[in-house]
Parts: C-alpha cells; structure tokens; sequence
C-alpha cells in the first residue's frame, strides 16, 4: 500500500522547517563554488549566447551543459533586482550583501524541486498498514533523511552548490519509473542530464531498463524475456522525449558550429585523475598505494629519487600527475573501469528487472560504481540508498563515511561545531529510525562495521587536535586531507562491495525460489 502523504500535514510542516532553517546560514562561510556560480549569473546575463563558452574573463569558465546556462540566465533576471554589481564580468570575486542574499536564496527556492521529488518518492514507498506513531512510518523516516540530508545541506547551504535542485530532477526521474510512468521518468532524466552531465555515469541503468521494461513489453511465465514483444513505436517515443530534450538544450550551440568548444568545456580530461582533495573511491588507495611503494623503493634501495615523478598527488593542485610504481591511469581506462563495475548490475536489471525497486538498485550500483573508478570525481558526489535491513546497514555505513569524506571542505573554524552538530544530529536520527523500522530484525551493523565507524572519531581528533599541534603542519599539509580520504575510502569501498554482494545473492535468491 502506498503512503498518503498528500493525505497528511507533516510534510509541507517538515519542508518548511528545513527551508527555515536554511535561512539561518545566508552569512556562513562560502566556497569559491560561490564566485564560480556568480561569473555564470554574468556570463549568460551580459553576453550574447554565442559568447557563453568562449568567455575566460575569469578562471571559473562556464563548464556545465547548456540547459543550466540557461537556468543561470533565469536567475540573472531576478539577480538584476537586487544587485546589478554581481551581473558584470569584470566584477570578480564580487560579494556585496545582496549578492550573497540573493545567491543563497536562489538556492533554497531551487531546492522547491527536490521538495516536490521527495514528496512523489514517498507516495512510493510500501507500508504493510500504517503504524500509529507518525515516526515509525516509513515514508516519514525516507523524508526526512533526504529533507534533512547532512551532504546536501553543508555542500548546498554552506559551501554552496545546486545539487538539491538537480537531485530533485533525478529523484522525481525515479519516482516516475516506480510509478510506471516511464516516459515521463526519461523526460526528467533527460533534463537532469543536460542541466549536469555528470549523470551521464547512471545513463547505462536508464537505458537498460527502459528497453527491458518499456520496449518490451511481455516477459515468458518464467519471468525471461519475451523477445517478440518488442514495440518500435514505445521505442520511437522514447527517443523523441530524450532527443527533444537534448536538441533543445544543445540545438542552439549546434547551429552556431560551437559544438567542439562545448564539449571541450564540459570534459576538461587534463584535470586529472582526482580533484585536489581525494574523493574517497578506489583511486584513492590506489594513489596511496602507489606512494607507500615508491618510499619502500626507495628505502630499499630498488628506485632512485631522482628519477621519481613530483609529489604533485599530494599538492592540492588540480592538475595531471604520473604514479611513481603502479601504472598511471588514463581516462580511457577510468572508463573501462567505470563501465566493468556496472556490468554485473547491468546484467541483474536486464536478466530479471524486479519492476522499478530492481532499476533502483541498479541505479544506486552504477552511481557508485561510477564514484569509485571515475576520472576526476568530486568529494561531494558520493552517493546513498534501504527497504530491508541488510540494505539499511549498507546506508548507514555509506552514509556517515560519506558524510564525515566531506568535513574539509568547511575548515574555518566558525563552521567546525555547525557540522560537527549538524552530522550527529543527522547520523544519531538515521540509526534510531532505522534500527525501530528493523526492530526484532538483529542488529543492522556487523560490529566490526561499528568498530570502524567509531575510528571516524578517532580521525577527527587525529586532524583537528593532534596534527595542527605537530610539527609536520607547516611540512605536510595535506597528510589530514589524505588520511580522511584514504579512511573514508576504505569504507565507501566496502559499502560498494557489500551492496553488490547483496544484489547478486538476491539474484539467486530469487532463481532458487523460482525453481
């Protein structure tokens, strides 16, 4: 049975509460995403369109797909309202008061899209009958952790981004396909993915699905595939919803003959392999890896110093880098990796699609899998997801060290007690409302799995108390930036695996049952 949310008061009380609360950090600490999302109010406000890809005024060159550009320019034009300092190119690094007012607003009021996918997702979820208390139903506990996300609102609110708003698109994309209404889920795909390209990694989940599921449209009474029923017109359909989306949003750049600058805009390979602080995937370890045994070369006499490349990894600059021992890795062959790691996930949603809770695993397995192994991920892209308790476990070891991979991108101290207070509050809520909607269930973590959890403290107090206090502060700055990703890389990698672990074994599960 479905949750009626629309039936009941607590939702629009709960947006509202954190919308609020929101507010209360309009003057906190910005990132330079702040002056990045500024020069794009400039940039599509004061030029013509077909200076929108060329400009370089700044370094924060527009480098997002066009259908954002355009969303910029729908803000310019509210922007000019408040401040037209913040609309001129030449103004950099431009932050009056109501610059800063109007950006972070712009960001709440955008949030009203993610507000609208969480309340469409929690009409999906399964309630067996409708528990008493408000708190132990699950479509309330499923909106507040996504309302009340700790990742979304340090990186949107603090540090300053539009992932919410962008989130809300693929999460309403999801509740669509739940829902079975699947051209409409590709059309909110289709525009998530021209507003950031980035989503391109969970392309491969879409499309499989869809035309297991949406092209055809039978399956055999063992559950296999009915290749006959295939519908060309389902097909057609849904190529006219993606290529409508995607010529609008392009059609423009393309008639101008800016494609090329475009695309080299949008996928600038010669950043490097990872951002200047290490996401915590699987490049990680490899990067640390590949450190630890070139000083054991060294130390044993095996490599010459001389003949080592810079310690450029580990110099918090976003730039190419060659490993010392271990291959060096090109972005051919991240993507190879990236698209290995979502085969197996592939495979299970084509074999046996388990209607649109099976896309969502297969979702989650590929945006993971795509944060693992891909070329230059972003600290603030690690994804979560939980319907049973085995599922519940893996969020709540993905989630806290995913969310603590982000405490240094807030490093003043002003914002230290802000996430230290903001995180407890988020993770102390996540285990008590999943631990009472898996009650009599057993315990949702291994206790090794809650041994590692507890090093998180230990890892903050190493970087925050102990290492500001050493002497190797001023000698090796990035060591508590290292140790943070290489420890949170340590877990995102076993959620990764234990997520796959239970797909797969629910795979057979299911073909055991069958048979």
């Amino acid at each position: 049975m479905a949750a009626p949310v629309e039936s009941s008061g607590w939702f629009p009380a709960l947006a509202i509460a954190v919308s609020l609360l929101k507010c209360l950090f309009i003057n906190a600490y910005h990132s330079t995403d702040f002056e990045v999302h500024r020069n794009w109010l400039a940039i599509t406000h004061s030029l013509p369109i077909s200076r929108w890809y060329y400009e370089n005024t700044s370094e924060w060159t527009l480098d997002y797909p066009p259908l954002f550009a355009w969303f910029e320019y729908g803000l310019s034009q509210a922007a000019v309202h408040f401040d037209r300092g913040m609309l001129v190119v030449e103004n950099l690094n431009y932050a009056s008061p109501a610059t800063i007012l109007f950006q972070r607003l712009s960001v709440v009021f955008a949030d009203l899209v993610f507000i609208y996918a969480v309340k469409e997702c929690c009409t999906t979820v399964r309630e067996e009958k409708a528990a008493k208390d408000l708190l132990r139903r699950p479509c309330f506990v499923l909106a507040v952790l996504l309302l009340w996300n700790f990742g979304l609102f340090i990186v949107d609110h603090i540090h300053f981004q539009y992932n919410g708003f962008l989130f809300g698109f693929l999460l309403l994309s999801v509740a669509r396909h739940l829902q079975a209404r699947h051209l409409e889920g590709a059309l909110w795909f289709s525009i998530v993915l021209n507003l950031k390209h980035i989503n391109l990694y969970v392309a491969p989940a879409y499309g499989i699905y869809l035309l297991r599921c949406f092209c055809f449209t039978q399956d055999n009474t063992d559950g296999s595939l009915r290749w006959r029923s295939f519908s060309p017109v389902r097909l057609v359909s849904l190529g006219a919803v993606v290529l409508s989306v995607t010529a609008a949003s392009f059609g423009p750049f393309v008639a101008m003959g800016q494609l090329p600058q475009v695309l080299s805009r949008l996928f600038p390979f010669k950043r490097g392999l990872c951002h200047a602080y290490w996401a915590p995937n699987f490049w990680a370890l490899y990067n640390v890896l590949d450190k630890a045994l070139s000083m054991l070369g060294v130390r044993l006499g095996l490599l010459d110093v001389a003949g080592l490349p810079k310690a450029s990894m580990t110099g918090g600059l976003v730039q190419e880098f060659q490993h010392a021992v271990l291959p060096s890795v090109s972005p051919p062959t991240a993507l190879l990796c990236t698209l290995l790691a979502m085969l197996p996930a592939l495979w299970c949603v084509w074999r046996r699609p388990c209607g649109g809770r099976g896309f969502l695993r297969c979702l989650v397995q590929c945006a993971l899998a795509s944060f693992m192994f891909s070329w230059h991920v972003h600290e603030k892209a690690a994804p979560a997801s939980g319907e049973h308790r085995r599922d519940a476990g893996i969020f709540l070891m993905l989630a806290t060290t995913g969310h603590y991979s982000l405490f240094p991108l807030l490093f003043t101290p002003a914002e230290f007690p802000i996430k230290v207070l903001l995180m407890l509050l988020f993770t102390i809520y996540s285990f008590s409302a999943l631990r009472n909607l898996f009650s009599g269930e057993g315990s949702l973590l291994h206790p090794l799995e809650a041994l590692y959890l507890l090093g998180l403290v230990a890892v903050e107090v190493l970087c925050e108390v102990v290492f500001p206090l050493s002497p190797w502060q001023q000698t090796l700055p990035f060591v508590p930036l290292l140790v943070t990703s290489v420890y949170c890389a340590l877990g995102v990698s076993y959620s990764f695996v234990r997520l796959y672990v239970s797909l797969l074994t629910q795979e057979v599960t299911e073909k055991t049952k069958r048979l």
